[in-house]
């Protein structure tokens, strides 16, 4: 079991940015989080994945946010932290953090979920 607590979203222009963090508050082992990713779905949306990111660091985005999104982790910490800058209204949706002990890249199969966070991106 691995038990995900997401950072409180926000509302910024379009243009602005945004940081969000979610933190491991328990797990039965370390490796249940070896990948973490980040998705989002907008109000009507599917669920889509933004970016995940494994055990040493490597990363994948989705095309929709590359070079305007960071992800990061601190394996001591436990923390992931999504950094979004050049933020724009179709960003808009509630955000998940999610973890999996498997490489899942950007599908939504993760095992693992946080409660999600809402964040409004206006134009």
């Amino acid at each position: 079991q691995v038990h995900l607590v997401e950072s409180v979203g926000g509302s910024v222009q379009a243009g602005g940015s945004l940081r969000l963090s979610c933190v491991v508050s328990r797990a039965t082992w370390p490796t249940d989080y070896n990948y973490m990713a980040w998705f989002r779905q907008g109000s009507g949306k599917e669920r889509e994945g933004v970016a995940q990111i494994d055990q040493y660091g490597i990363t994948v985005y989705a095309d929709s946010v590359k070079g305007r999104f960071t992800i990061s982790r601190d394996n001591l910490k436990k923390n992931l932290t999504l950094q979004m800058s050049s933020l724009k209204p179709e960003d808009t949706g509630v955000y998940y953090c999610a973890a999996d002990w498997r490489g899942l890249g950007l599908s939504p199969s993760y095992t693992y979920w946080g409660q999600g966070t809402p964040v409004t991106i206006s134009s």
